[in-house]
């Protein structure tokens, strides 16, 4: 397998002028490579006693429910508002280029239960502080964190200060 960057793809000017987009799509086209990023994922968090996997709608889901499958861990799902038809909780959270809401379903996650995020990209931390803020409310604690790639030039770790363990695959130090 060769690194893993090599199948990234780097979209210039979008969405906006002066951002870099790091596409997965082309990870995921690729069957040599959808597994190494799977499994590279994976042997990151190996080390860590925790009880859930959760993931955020849509690329969290992706690398998230394999993982979950692969340790034989339950998947928690978090969604944009409106999208889980029972109970929920749900947060506002500021994103790169505005606001969104996301949810979990109230019985997701138990009270103790120790809770891996997988995602597949951090850039400022924003999706990642308001998951943490929905798993605490639920009574559980966010033991680790684990992304394909990180945008480090926009600081995202400084807002998920408090996870024990956060680790990327992949890391980009500009924007």
């Amino acid at each position: 397998m060769n690194d893993i960057k090599e199948y990234i793809r780097s979209i210039p000017d979008f969405p906006e002028q002066g951002i870099i987009f790091r596409d997965v799509t082309s990870v995921l086209e690729n069957a040599e490579s959808l597994r190494a990023s799977i499994d590279l994922m994976q042997d990151k968090i190996k080390d860590i006693d925790f009880d859930v996997i959760v993931g955020p709608e849509s690329r969290g889901f992706i690398f998230g429910m394999p993982i979950a499958y692969n340790l034989g861990k339950p998947f928690a799902l978090v969604r944009k508002k409106g999208k889980l038809p029972c109970e929920t909780v749900s947060t506002e959270y500021a994103l790169e280029y505005g606001s969104a809401v996301i949810e979990m379903h109230k019985t997701s996650i138990k009270p103790g239960q120790k809770v891996v995020i997988v995602d597949d990209l951090m850039a400022t931390g924003g999706t990642i502080e308001a998951i943490v803020k929905l798993v605490k409310e639920l009574g559980g604690e966010v033991v680790g964190a684990v992304f394909l790639i990180e945008l480090a030039g926009l600081n995202g770790r400084e807002k998920i200060k408090d996870i024990k363990t956060v680790e990327s695959v992949i890391c980009y130090e500009g924007k």
